[in-house]
């Protein structure tokens, strides 16, 4: 088959790996970290890009995302078949199954999630986003202003004392996926996590439903959607469904 690949710069690494190791032809195309911040705005691109596949361009069109605040629900297929993980966030990628998204999400929903790719092409250098969360997007603007303002050590402080880290989080992970070096990741993470009196974890990542979307080995973790159908969100452990 030729794919083509649509999928957020946090995972790279990932796609350009698992497509160097596909049976199948896989073009890639990165959107910018920061843009799901967004949705409609970042769902608008996509169907952008969708749309712009031409007749029999490609097999399939293979997403490297998952719901990511519903940015990817409404994307609808045209001429090519469009294929998504069943997926939260990005998150549920790293991890490789919903059923480790959610585990982890039941235990510990104070969780900052630090992985390489994600933190190295941050579009805002200096500052700490959250990665997954549902609730860390307003503190993450509110530190990137004080940042702005009155510069890191003066935002940490903030913030602290504020009490607005420690109300939502109290563990930092670092996502080990094994693919490039992210020792000065996994650093920033245990500072990160002792500076603020947070537990830290180095976490084993798991790849899986990457490799098997660039695979072409779309099983039920996946939805495929034939041309006319749309991605629409499902109120279950399904995430993800056509409609």
């Amino acid at each position: 088959m030729k794919l083509k690949c649509l999928a957020c710069e946090a995972l790279a690494r990932l796609v350009y790996l698992y497509a160097a190791h596909s049976p199948h032809i896989v073009d890639i195309e990165l959107f910018q970290l920061g843009w799901h911040n967004d949705p409609s705005d970042l769902r608008a691109r996509l169907q952008a890009r969708i749309d712009a596949v031409g007749h029999d361009e490609y097999d399939a069109i293979v997403m490297a995302y998952g719901l990511c605040g519903q940015a990817t629900a409404g994307l609808v297929a045209r001429d090519t078949p469009i294929v998504i993980p069943r997926a939260h966030d990005c998150i549920t990628l790293f991890l490789g199954s919903r059923e480790r998204y959610t585990a982890e999400s039941t235990a510990h929903p104070g969780t900052y999630w630090y992985v390489q790719d994600y933190i190295e092409r941050n579009p805002k250098p200096g500052t700490t986003l959250s990665l997954g969360s549902g609730t860390g997007d307003e503190i993450g603007e509110l530190y990137a202003e004080y940042v702005k303002k009155y510069g890191q050590d003066n935002a940490d402080y903030l913030i602290e004392v504020m009490g607005a880290w420690q109300q939502h989080y109290d563990r930092a992970v670092y996502i080990d996926l094994g693919v490039g070096d992210g020792a000065g990741v996994e650093t920033q993470t245990r500072e990160t996590a002792a500076r603020r009196g947070w537990t830290f974890e180095r976490m084993p990542g798991d790849p899986a439903l990457i490799r098997q979307l660039l695979q072409g080995d779309w099983n039920n973790d996946f939805v495929i959607l034939s041309p006319g159908k749309q991605i629409v969100m499902s109120y279950d452990q399904e995430v993800l469904n056509s409609g």
